[in-house]
């Protein structure tokens, strides 16, 4: 691929430009990467552990302490990672199934949550589907003021709520908005006003924010996080799977729902998954740091050529999610058929919007990617609604993130 000399030049200024950030990002990932060696050496694992089991997976040495490693790098007291959670949403769904309870209440405080959360929350519109509505269970939220937590009337629904109140809910990345993604510190400081306030449990969207700061949202009191192995914490490696981490009440709660009561954690066949997952868990660190180089890239390429992205190159960032405005719907499928174009397979697909399973709007998604559907290799995706917005993350290797940038600037200026 031949780049017009605009794109070349502005690649050439942005990387001399982004080198003090690119080198605060390298520090994040050594820093966590002596986290996972240092747990893995604690944990003692070998290559016995890397083999699994079959049937009902009873004494799998090698799932026990990959739950161990997780709770350790994520500063919690106990966690579980399983290949057959099948996505983020349905990790989620598995936390707020198992903390709630009939007549209970559900109470997000950064907004309404990602679209595909939607149908496991529910309303009176979808009853009998068995969402959380169809249990009993009441939902409320509260918007974000200025993208911001908005205390005082978080405050004031939780004195509304007492002590029906039974989770505090917190979506950590932007989802399919332009709201700034929280970091783990304010979260932390989310968590604190809450628990002065309430013994409800704190739950948390983690998905696209593992290792992009130097501790997790467990560390500073959350009760559960939970997120997805084909995103961050897979490294690339893990071929599917998600996991839940925080306090252990909470987790062997959460456990209940993903077996059954009374056997939790102590079952479930890991059938050869573990290699990939202790191996993509150890380059993680290093993956989630080639990303958001990537992102910032994108950033600075796509401000340059006049368009509004969030967060800025000079922002910092918490997630691996950056976003270009891009305006029209040709411009949108533009930039997701640029980076389909630039990816290692499929490359000769040309992505088409169409209704996927758990969103309002049709999506274009561009995922040419080894693992289907894996957001830390390069993709992009957007609903086909204004202001025709698109939703970057990933790269593997910051080189063939960059390669594809630039591709997808080339079709966007053609557009």
């Amino acid at each position: 691929m031949e780049f017009s000399q605009k794109i070349i030049d502005i690649a050439k200024k942005a990387e001399t430009d982004l080198a003090e950030v690119f080198s605060q990002i390298d520090d994040i990932a050594y820093k966590n990467t002596a986290k996972v060696l240092d747990s893995f050496r604690k944990h003692r694992i070998s290559e016995a552990m890397l083999y699994g089991s079959t049937g009902y997976g009873y004494g799998d040495a090698g799932r026990d302490a990959l739950d161990l490693v997780y709770a350790d790098v994520f500063g919690a007291e106990a966690a579980f990672v399983r290949h057959n959670i099948v996505n983020g949403t349905q990790a989620i769904a598995i936390g707020l199934y198992g903390l709630l309870r009939p007549g209970d209440v559900m109470l997000s405080i950064t907004g309404r949550p990602y679209d595909t959360l939607s149908d496991v929350i529910g309303d009176k519109t979808k009853n009998g589907d068995g969402s959380l509505y169809d249990f009993g269970v009441t939902y409320d939220d509260v918007a974000l003021k200025d993208g911001r937590p908005d205390y005082d009337t978080i405050a004031s629904k939780i004195e509304k709520w007492g002590d029906k109140l039974k989770v505090v809910y917190i979506q950590r990345s932007k989802g399919y908005e332009t709201r700034p993604t929280f970091s783990s510190k304010e979260i932390g400081e989310m968590i604190s006003f809450v628990k002065a306030r309430t013994g409800a449990y704190v739950a948390v969207d983690n998905c696209y924010g593992e290792f992009c700061d130097t501790e997790e949202p467990t560390a500073y009191g959350a009760d559960l996080i939970m997120g997805s192995l084909i995103k961050n914490p897979g490294g690339g490696l893990a071929e599917s799977g998600g996991y839940i981490a925080g306090t252990k009440r909470a987790v062997e709660l959460a456990s209940y729902r993903l077996t059954t009561v009374g056997i939790g954690c102590e079952a479930g066949a890991t059938v050869g998954q573990l290699r990939n997952m202790f191996k993509g868990f150890f380059f993680a660190p290093h993956v989630v740091a080639q990303a958001v180089k990537t992102a910032v890239f994108a950033a600075y390429m796509y401000e340059s050529l006049g368009f509004e992205v969030f967060p800025s190159w000079r922002e910092a960032r918490h997630d691996i999610v950056q976003t270009v405005k891009c305006g029209t719907p040709e411009k949108l499928v533009a930039f997701c058929r640029g980076i389909q174009a630039a990816s290692p397979i499929d490359s000769f697909v040309a992505p088409e919007p169409w209704a996927m399973p758990g969103y309002e709007d049709e999506v274009i998604m561009a995922a040419g990617a080894f693992t289907s559907g894996s957001s830390i290799e390069l993709s992009a995706d957007g609903p086909l609604r204004a202001p025709y917005t698109a939703y970057f993350q990933g790269g593997l290797t910051y080189e063939s993130g960059k390669y594809a940038v630039m591709m997808s600037a080339d079709e966007m200026i053609k557009a």
